[in-house]
């Protein structure tokens, strides 16, 4: 698992990457500012950062832009929406607090940083990312098995290869060695229905005087 801490205190990005690494929750990123952030995260044009990113620890108070600002920009991108992020403050105003959680945030931790507070958080968060994952994964194999099922009951129903007909009375063989007429064979190896009716020139076979 990895997590992005975007902090413009060199010190208090230093803190939070020593807190988790020593306990090996996680690999640590860090990004000096939101704008620092989007380029791990490839959200600028035409720049190609590393996307694998579980968790995001963000600061309110940032120069270039605020965590409140940045967190709906990175919510705002649909393969980024799903990664919980945790903003990190020193400001306890609740207004400060529902604008982050209606940015999206899904947490946050108070400064001065509680070491067993923020392991705690951020193991709840790692936890939540790797439900998130598995659940991603078994949707996508319900889709595929699902688009692999299709497919093979469409290829059921459509006839191939060599078919042996009669040239007299044009039955046809199964694989069990029976003859059946052209229309019972069809329909028991299609989706194919029959309306019948008389063609041209059989009408002027069979009414002609």
């Amino acid at each position: 698992m990895r997590t992005l801490v975007i902090d413009d205190s060199p010190d208090m990005r230093k803190l939070i990457q020593s807190i988790l690494t020593t306990k090996g929750q996680t690999e640590v990123l860090t990004a000096e500012s939101a704008r620092d952030a989007f380029r791990h995260l490839a959200i600028e044009d035409h720049e190609s950062g590393d996307v694998a990113i579980d968790l995001i620890l963000m600061d309110i108070m940032m120069s270039d832009m605020d965590g409140i600002r940045a967190c709906q920009r990175i919510k705002a991108v649909e393969r980024l929406r799903e990664i919980p992020i945790i903003m990190v403050t020193g400001r306890t105003d609740s207004e400060d607090l529902r604008a982050a959680f209606a940015a999206g945030a899904m947490d946050y931790i108070t400064k001065p940083l509680n070491s067993v507070e923020l392991l705690a958080r951020v193991s709840s968060a790692l936890a939540l990312k790797r439900a998130i994952d598995i659940r991603k994964a078994r949707e996508r194999e319900l889709v595929e098995r699902h688009q692999q099922l299709e497919q093979a009951l469409k290829e059921v129903k459509v006839l191939r290869g060599l078919i042996p007909i009669c040239f007299s009375c044009k039955k046809i063989r199964d694989d069990q060695g029976y003859w059946h007429t052209i229309e019972a064979y069809i329909q028991a190896h299609s989706e194919v229905d029959f309306s019948h009716g008389l063609c041209p020139e059989c009408m002027d076979k069979r009414f002609s005087v």
